[in-house]
């Protein structure tokens, strides 16, 4: 539900985004009528979907749920179902933003730059963590089921948030949470500061965090000393890959902009670690 409702607090499309988002379905025969619209793509194929229709393929080389996703979101549920391998092929486009597909007659690069959202339970019979419930297996039962994903692929995920499970007291009398308007509003301020940073270093192309050089978003967070420190006893500690170190930065210029701050502190960099190290732990 959360994955789904994501797409409502994005911006909508820009007009050089949605030139790209009807382009791709049109290639791929799902722009019906030639009705387009200015809201993201959301998609969410089956567990059982190949790895061609992940990331494209066939005889007339058709765009992937990647690229049918692009500038919007893929939402992947019950992550360890999918085929490893399946899982693997989407690392390139992760890293890149396209995929570029091979064949004896033909290649093609389609844009795949998405926002990647994943779902899996704990374990195969998905009670691991529980209160009350021992799995017969032991810890075995989860470290099999977790073990499914290659760490590569989780390395490309930033946020790794545990949900725990809601009960009967939690539903009765809860209280309403903020709008999506309200958080929509807020995230529509945080991509126009960081569309306004990065035209301002010359790179309109780079419309996000996500997206900024390695060398530069080291620039633009500029850690202090504090949080320095804090980074280089996680990455110890965690054995955080470059990559990583990289990406924890990018969250955590995030954080900052979703607040409006003009500086990262270590409030910002721990928050982002916990995420990476939450995963790393897994």
């Amino acid at each position: 539900m959360l994955a789904q409702r994501l797409p409502s607090i994005l911006p909508p499309l820009d007009a050089r985004e949605l030139l790209d988002v009807s382009m791709i379905a049109s290639i791929a025969g799902e722009l019906r009528g030639g009705q387009i619209s200015d809201r993201r793509p959301f998609r969410a194929p089956h567990h059982s979907a190949s790895m061609a229709a992940l990331v494209g393929g066939g005889v007339r080389v058709r765009p992937g749920e990647v690229s049918l996703a692009h500038n919007g979101v893929l939402f992947l549920d019950e992550l360890p179902e999918f085929q490893p391998q399946a899982l693997d092929s989407l690392r390139q486009p992760l890293e890149s933003g396209e995929t570029m597909i091979a064949r004896a007659n033909a290649r093609v690069v389609y844009p795949a730059r998405f926002q990647l959202v994943a779902a899996m339970n704990p374990c195969k019979c998905g009670l691991a963590g529980t209160p009350g419930h021992t799995c017969r297996r032991g810890d075995k039962c989860a470290a099999d089921y977790q073990g499914r994903v290659s760490g590569p692929f989780l390395d490309r995920i930033d946020i790794r948030i545990d949900v725990p499970a809601v009960s009967a007291s939690d539903m009765i009398g809860s209280k309403p949470g903020e709008a999506s308007t309200m958080v929509a509003g807020r995230v529509a301020r945080a991509r126009d500061i960081q569309r306004r940073r990065y035209a301002g270093h010359g790179l309109d192309a780079v419309r996000t965090n996500a997206d900024a050089p390695a060398h530069l978003i080291e620039e633009i967070v500029a850690p202090d000393a504090e949080s320095s420190a804090l980074l280089l006893k996680a990455a110890e500690a965690f054995s955080l890959s470059a990559r990583a170190y990289h990406r924890v930065l990018k969250v955590a210029r995030t954080l900052a902009d979703l607040e409006g701050g003009d500086t990262v502190a270590r409030p910002h960099i721990a928050e982002a670690l916990s995420y990476r190290i939450a995963m790393a732990g897994h």
